[in-house]
């Protein structure tokens, strides 16, 4: 029985926004693991990126998830980078229907301009962002496709639109587990 949706995928593929439609459409409780995080370190990411460093963030980041998998009938929307860590995806996967958000790289370099200096990966300034997401998404895509169970793009699609279909691929999937 599918208890959960997690939703994984790049920075800027939807995940918080397409999990708040999602979790209304469902009626269940929306879960952003980001926002955990920075509840529990005191400080915004970027901030603990700094202070702190990655490995201390993806640390974090992996303890929010193994609780929150434990709950039930929620929407859980990890950070991008959930997906470099095994024993996330396994939590993930163990807990429901894993949905990968993708979009188009262009598409991804535009969504994450629109908010500066939120996004720790791509503040290095030294190349552009769409450079940056191109080489991050070379690591991370085949990650994200075995991470999942099922792949849905978000690239000319409202957020609405994604969360219906998400909600009916899961009826779907539901009834043939």
């Amino acid at each position: 029985m599918l208890d959960n949706i997690a939703l994984i995928g790049f920075m800027g593929s939807g995940k918080s926004t397409v999990g708040r439609q999602l979790a209304q459409l469902l009626g269940w409780r929306f879960t952003d693991t980001d926002s955990l995080v920075e509840r529990v370190a005191g400080c915004s990411i970027p901030t603990l990126f700094v202070r702190d460093g990655e490995s201390a963030f993806r640390d974090r980041e992996t303890e929010i998830l193994l609780g929150v998998t434990a709950g039930e009938r929620q929407v859980i929307a990890t950070g991008g980078g959930a997906i470099l860590r095994e024993e996330n995806v396994a939590a993930l996967r163990g807990a429901g229907l894993v949905v990968y958000l993708m979009a188009h790289p262009d598409v991804l370099a535009e969504r994450v301009s629109r908010r500066p200096g939120q996004r720790p990966l791509l503040t290095s300034g030294e190349e552009p962002a769409l450079t940056q997401i191109l080489r991050l998404l070379a690591e991370r895509g085949p990650l994200y496709q075995k991470a999942c169970h099922i792949l849905v793009d978000t690239s000319d699609r409202s957020p609405q639109a994604v969360a219906e279909e998400i909600v009916r691929r899961f009826h779907k999937q539901k009834r043939v587990s």
